[in-house]
């Protein structure tokens, strides 16, 4: 259940030889060419996508895929709609920046051996190494779910007492509901 899924990450790039269920990938041939392999990116935390990220990745695994991996965090001009959700509930937050910023930020990056990104969501802001700083987006709701480690459960969690309470109300007012009919 969700595990296992981060060493997969971009498994046919990554990998030159082609992977089966259940096999291990330490034993795997890594693409030396691609960039998560590359020395520099290991243990990064924020990805930096191009436009339209997550299309095709409809399924959670994708965002599974990359919170095992490490990132907590991916830049992109925009996000598919499905993977856009599914990487919120997942604890992965999908920031949208202008694509001339993505751009801009590629080429820092490329540039600049050991340039980090960070991220206040608190503040909505990405923060560049010089300390230029880049406003975002992000739906209240999403993002205090975030920053308190929510998923839907856990925001229904926090409602316990009160949905007892209205469990035990109904249950006075209707009491036939508590009968089972097999």
């Amino acid at each position: 259940y969700r595990t296992g899924y981060g060493p997969n990450l971009f498994d046919e790039w990554r990998y030159l030889d082609k992977g089966e269920p259940g096999m291990d990938p330490a034993t795997r041939k890594i693409n030396p060419d691609f960039v998560l392999n590359q020395p520099r990116y290991q243990g990064s935390t924020i990805m930096l996508a191009r436009k339209n990220f997550g299309c095709g990745s409809s399924r959670e695994h994708a965002a599974w895929a990359l919170t095992q991996y490490g990132f907590r965090v991916v830049i992109a001009p925009s996000f598919a709609d499905i993977f856009y959700n599914n990487a919120f509930k997942n604890g992965l937050l999908p920031i949208s920046l202008p694509e001339f910023v993505v751009d801009y930020l590629f080429d820092e990056i490329k540039a600049n051996n050991g340039y980090q990104l960070s991220v206040d969501l608190v503040n909505r802001v990405v923060i560049e190494p010089n300390g230029k700083r880049h406003e975002f987006e992000v739906p209240e709701f999403r993002r205090y779910c975030l920053l308190n480690g929510l998923d839907d459960i856990g925001i229904t969690l926090q409602h316990a007492d009160e949905i007892k309470a209205f469990e035990q109300q109904r249950l006075n007012q209707k009491p036939w509901l508590a009968k089972t009919i097999y």
